[in-house]
């Protein structure tokens, strides 16, 4: 990819898109387009195909998505597989038609089965039923996964796909209710703290083990996977290495300062039991994870009570 080529970057203000947009612009790429989602409604078919053809970008990185923890996923599934479909083919089929011969689409590890034999490899996809509580969310991810796959195949582009487990890090949000769970226990461990709360209720068991990249690290893997020349359809974005639900709150509790108990409430639901990917694919290209997650909660922690402070934390 041309230093000077002119990129589309979707989803520019969330907390991956913001930091593949500062990866891009520190590796030199400075003609970035960005749109606000007032002023670009990616579910809007002729307002993104309107776009395209006005602005004419070479490259589109597709970091835009409505996402959201299991609750969230629960309780609002007709959203999120109508959003998520619709930003998936009017981006794609939008690039497509203007020209655009360079895509990456931003995917997830929740498109493997529910049960996948672990570490999930990239060939585990539509092998068999998805976790049920992020089914609607997983179906329009695959689905925008394989409109780059046949498109690549039948129109000859490079349209190709990446799945990162759990991201973290700055600009997350940390909604009570819609935040995933790394930074929903950051905002409420964080408040028990400042309140003198004796504990701390956690759904689930606390035994699910779960895989967690921070987004600087997720961001240097995409701009890597962008400057390969012919990069596989799909490819798993990970550190390689998982931790229990208890054993993260137990770290953030430690890196909150928080001196009170956790306690685990078995009759909320754990969703699946493990999720760890194989990242033997992309570290076979040249990559590799930097920020270990005792060291990238510490920092986000540090960023959440920034972003408090100045009144910029997402809630």
């Amino acid at each position: 990819m041309r230093k000077d080529a002119k990129i589309y970057l979707s989803g520019h203000s969330g907390m991956v898109g913001a930091a593949v947009e500062r990866a891009l612009r520190a590796k030199g790429y400075e003609h970035v387009i960005t749109r606000t989602r007032a002023a670009l409604d990616l579910t809007d078919q002729s307002a993104v195909r309107e776009f395209y053809e006005t602005e004419k970008p070479e490259v589109a990185v597709i970091a835009a998505a409505r996402v959201g923890g299991i609750h969230a996923n629960q309780s609002y599934p007709a959203e999120f597989i109508f959003e998520n479909l619709s930003i998936a083919q009017n981006t794609i089929d939008g690039a497509y038609r203007a020209g655009v011969k360079r895509l990456l689409f931003l995917g997830s590890t929740c498109i493997y089965p529910k049960m996948a034999e672990q570490p999930m490899k990239e060939s585990a996809l539509l092998t068999a039923a998805l976790e049920p509580t992020n089914e609607a969310y997983a179906i329009a991810k695959i689905a925008g996964i394989k409109l780059c796959q046949f498109y690549r195949s039948q129109y000859k582009v490079c349209y190709h796909s990446v799945m990162p487990t759990n991201l973290y890090g700055p600009g997350d949000n940390y909604h009570p209710e819609n935040s995933h769970v790394l930074p929903a226990l950051i905002s409420r461990i964080h408040e028990a703290k400042e309140s003198n709360a004796p504990e701390v209720v956690i759904w689930g068991t606390g035994s699910p083990l779960r895989e967690f990249l921070h987004a600087d690290d997720a961001a240097s893997g995409m701009v890597h996977l962008l400057e390969l020349e012919n990069p596989p359809d799909w490819l798993n974005l990970g550190c390689g290495v998982d931790i229990s639900i208890s054993g993260l709150a137990e770290m953030i509790k430690e890196a909150v300062g928080y001196a009170g108990r956790l306690i685990f409430d078995s009759s909320k639901p754990d969703g699946t039991p493990r999720k760890l990917t194989d990242i033997s694919l992309i570290r076979s290209t040249g990559w590799e994870p930097r920020i270990s997650i005792k060291a990238g909660i510490m920092m986000t922690y540090q960023t959440f009570l920034e972003e408090m402070a100045s009144g910029q934390l997402r809630c």
